[in-house]
């Protein structure tokens, strides 16, 4: 476990902060308080690589085998440590000293991992031991690409029972911001009808990352297609939830890293202000 010289900040997403394989704990700008976040992807392996990713030496892949025993086991003795021990004082922030979420993150996408299903089973469990459905969310940080496979619907399914959400990610409406943005050639038309499949069995929102690219904000273009894309889905009356819009926090680890840079705050909210004129609450996360 860090000593209290090892402060937690919302700059610091280490997946090697507690020294575990699987579980590891973030202070989250976004959430107001501590993440538990659940590494499916320890390999560092993704079927995407967003430009913007701070994965070190991000590979493409999927997950590997889970070691499901040792994911409960130590999921359990953190949350354990976070509840009865000292962790919070010693290694959190004054004021963000509460446990927020369970967030399946990590270092690729969570869904790859053929045993989704099973570790939101066991999570369920952990969670009814320590008496925290209900008082916290779990959440699943996604790109949304294998949506169609079975046992990520069964862990959708599972998640829906557990106060879960679905952070769906979408950078770009279109196919060829898709491809310069995360490294994907899934077609506009498929990432609709998958986020129209994770909406229909957990509830979920839209997470869109923002940023300068050769120090300009994305093209005039590129927002009508995606407030177009907002609107689509207002009409279709997907049971979206909103969409968390955030910028640059932390430098990317990838080779355009260089090419990024955060956008001004006033660009932000006036996109922001343009998502919610389309009838889908926003919210903003610099």
């Amino acid at each position: 476990m860090p000593t209290a010289s090892h402060k937690l900040t919302t700059s610091d997403h280490s997946r090697d902060a507690v020294g575990l394989t699987y579980v590891y704990p973030v202070v989250s700008r976004r959430a107001g308080g501590v993440s538990v976040g659940i590494n499916l992807n320890p390999n560092n392996a993704c079927n995407w690589r967003c430009i913007y990713c701070q994965v070190p030496e991000l590979k493409r892949g999927g997950a590997p085998e889970i070691d499901l025993p040792k994911l409960q086991a130590e999921l359990r003795g953190f949350l354990r440590e976070l509840l009865f021990g000292t962790f919070m004082q010693d290694c959190v922030p004054e004021g963000s000293r509460r446990i927020n979420d369970i967030a399946l993150s990590g270092n690729g996408e969570p869904t790859s991992a053929r045993e989704f299903a099973q570790v939101i089973e066991l999570i369920g469990q952990a969670m009814a031991e320590f008496g925290l459905i209900g008082k916290i969310k779990l959440v699943l940080i996604s790109n949304g690409s294998l949506m169609h496979r079975g046992y990520v619907q069964e862990g959708l399914k599972k998640m829906a029972a557990l106060n879960g959400e679905v952070w769906y990610k979408l950078d770009s409406a279109t196919q060829e911001g898709a491809r310069l943005i995360n490294g994907t050639r899934i077609s506009v038309a498929k990432a609709y009808e998958h986020l129209h499949m994770a909406a229909a069995l957990c509830p979920t929102l839209l997470q869109t990352c923002v940023f300068a690219r050769d120090g300009q904000p994305p093209s005039e273009a590129e927002q009508r297609v995606y407030l177009a894309f907002i609107a689509q889905l207002v009409k279709e009356q997907v049971p979206l939830k909103g969409v968390l819009l955030y910028g640059l926090a932390r430098p990317s680890m990838q080779p355009e890293a260089e090419r990024l840079a955060a956008l001004p705050i006033e660009w932000l909210e006036n996109f922001a202000r343009e998502i919610e004129m389309r009838g889908v609450p926003a919210k903003l996360s610099l």
